[in-house]
């Protein structure tokens, strides 16, 4: 019974807040409409304001032009063009139409027709001048269309003049009052706002304080008793249905427990002495055991290799007690082979009563892909034997040739050289100044192109630059001298003005690097242009060696590996292993190669 006269009472609670929410919504909806139509009333009305004060101040315009015409007709023009009287006209005739819709109002210009007091009063007083100019005009155009005398239209000029000043400063009068008046609607239309805005904000109160704040209380009540009661009814399912759960549960759990352990698992229970408990129906069909096999011990249906069944036997009786886990190879009665990762698991049944239960994984394929693995690591050990092979000797007679090289430079040049310089220091006559000193002349040339072969032979060999000053200075060095000895521009730049120096094994090799890039670029690519880029970060060091040769393809290089190309990149990415780096070849046939190495820098 209190059930029920609660639910009345909430009900007529609720109606009363609908009444409550739809009579505030309507008092806000109200004060918005009447604020708009207040707003948009003012609104309309400023507009026209706005538009009659620009109209008359225009009037001030006009008056001015018709006098200046009129000055310009009487005394400037010697010939009166009928274009010049058409264009007075018309400018008295918008005077006249514009100062008539301002004083009576127009539809058309929504120009209002009532006034106030003080601007039907300026307009009174601007009605005489307004039509003494205006008749003046009238009758000045009259005389030049009848051409009368001057005299008269200088007496018509004068009092044009002479009442334009009046004029103007009567329409000042009148635009003054146009704007005090629209500033005066302004400030009306910013009070009204301003009380319907204190009004909505008064609604606005009264309603949070004597609507939504209770409403606000009574709706959080009304979800606390909600949800008071459905946790008793969620509860009460919950208890109703729980055991009947937890038995459907149970019986799912173990028939998919068995399910998995039947057809996913290599498992079969058994004695001590190996004979078979139960066996798993996905193991059976491995090993081919059936119900005639049941009297069998486990390694007898296991394999048919009595070596191995010796084995297994071993094993069972050995580990029983503390269980085993290993590989063991089995062959069927269809004389397949089969790995299987093994675990033997003792289980106690009873007191004086165990089993052991076995779980087996199948590891054939694995044990196959080791093999593979195993096969494919011996040949690529021989493969990268028989790389390393091909390039120590390419190195020796890379090296050989270098020598060969140097020693015919120092023969053929600095040797011959030397020779020529001893002749001429045999040759010199002490008594003969003129000769001897034209001979010291030509033995100064002689020794400098010694010291210069002396210092290219030694420069390709190791540059000072870099033993001294450091890899930067050592590139910059290689690339002005190549630039010179080839004719081509090759250009170095150091991007980030790296000025570290770094250990000299690292040293040697970004510089050979760097030098067999450039070389390549050279003897291969056939390029006029290459250039070199230095750049580094906190941990890495970037060489870019670009050039707009002809360019190759990569894949093709590759695979030529015995080609004299093909071993100078093997070379490159030998050297960078050495300096734990990374080379990276781009090339497009025919537009250039880019070659960048990375070298980690240490600290």
């Amino acid at each position: 019974m209190k059930k029920s006269n609660q639910e009345a009472t909430d009900k007529i609670n609720f109606k009363n807040l609908r009444r409550w929410y739809f009579f505030a919504l309507l008092t806000i909806a109200i004060t918005v409409i009447l604020s708009q139509i207040l707003v948009q009333y003012n609104l309309k009305q400023q507009l026209s304001d706005s538009k009659i004060i620009n109209i008359s101040g225009k009037q001030r315009m006009l008056s001015q032009k018709i006098v200046k015409e009129v000055l310009i007709l009487n005394y400037v023009s010697d010939t009166i063009s009928q274009k010049q009287i058409s264009h007075l006209k018309n400018v008295l005739e918008l005077w006249k139409t514009t100062q008539n819709a301002l004083e009576n109002g127009n539809d058309s210009l929504a120009f209002p027709k009532e006034k106030s007091e003080t601007l039907n009063k300026l307009y009174a007083d601007i009605n005489p001048v307004f039509s003494i100019i205006s008749q003046s005009t009238d009758s000045f155009l009259l005389n030049l269309k009848q051409k009368n005398t001057l005299v008269k239209n200088q007496e018509l000029v004068q009092t044009i003049l002479k009442n334009e000043g009046v004029f103007l400063s009567k329409m000042n009068q009148i635009v003054s009052q146009y704007d005090l008046e629209a500033h005066e609607k302004v400030t009306e239309q910013r009070k009204i706002e301003y009380w319907i805005f204190a009004f909505t904000l008064f609604v606005l109160l009264m309603e949070f304080f004597f609507i939504f704040k209770p409403t606000n209380k009574k709706i959080e009540k009304l979800i606390a008793k909600l949800l008071a009661s459905e946790k008793k009814a969620l509860k009460l399912a919950y208890d109703t249905e729980i055991i009947s759960e937890i038995k459907e549960n149970s019986v799912k759990e173990l028939k998919s427990l068995n399910y998995a352990m039947e057809n996913t698992l290599l498992y079969c229970r058994i004695a001590p002495d190996g004979s078979i408990i139960h066996i798993g129906e996905k193991f059976a069909k491995l090993i081919n055991y059936t119900r005639f096999s049941s009297n069998k011990k486990f390694s007898e249906v296991l394999t048919t290799d009595e070596k191995e069944q010796i084995n297994i036997d071993r094993i069972i009786f050995e580990k029983h007690r503390s269980g085993w886990q290993g590989e063991i190879k089995i062959i069927n009665k269809e004389a397949q082979t089969f790995w299987l990762d093994l675990s033997m698991v003792p289980v106690t049944i009873k007191k004086q009563e165990s089993e052991l239960l076995i779980i087996c994984f199948n590891i054939t394929e694995r044990k196959k892909a080791q093999r593979e693995v195993e096969r494919l690591n011996i040949e690529n050990s021989t493969e990268k034997i028989n790389q390393q092979k091909i390039i120590s000797s390419k190195i020796v007679e890379n090296q050989e040739n270098e020598q060969n090289r140097i020693a015919k430079e120092i023969h053929d040049g600095i040797g011959q050289m030397l020779t020529g310089l001893k002749f001429s220091l045999e040759s010199i006559n002490l008594d003969d100044k003129e000769k001897s000193a034209q001979k010291i002349e030509y033995l100064k040339k002689l020794s400098l192109d010694i010291i210069k072969g002396v210092r290219t032979a030694t420069f390709n060999l190791m540059p000072p630059e870099l033993s001294d000053h450091g890899i930067v200075s050592s590139l910059a060095k290689l690339t002005q001298e190549l630039s010179k000895l080839t004719g081509k521009e090759i250009l170095f730049y150091n991007k980030t003005d790296f000025n570290q120096r770094l250990d000299s094994l690292i040293e040697i090799n970004i510089y050979r690097l760097t030098q067999e890039a450039i070389n390549n670029a050279i003897k291969y690519a056939e390029s006029s242009h290459i250039i070199v880029q230095l750049s580094h970060s906190n941990n890495l060091l970037s060489i870019i060696v670009d050039d707009n040769g002809k360019g190759f393809d990569i894949n093709a290089v590759d695979k030529k590996r015995n080609s004299e190309s093909g071993m100078g990149l093997l070379f490159m990415k030998e050297r960078i292993q050495y300096v734990n780096g990374r080379v990276f070849i781009n090339s497009i046939p025919g537009e250039g190669t880019r070659i960048t190495f990375n070298i980690p820098i240490l600290k």
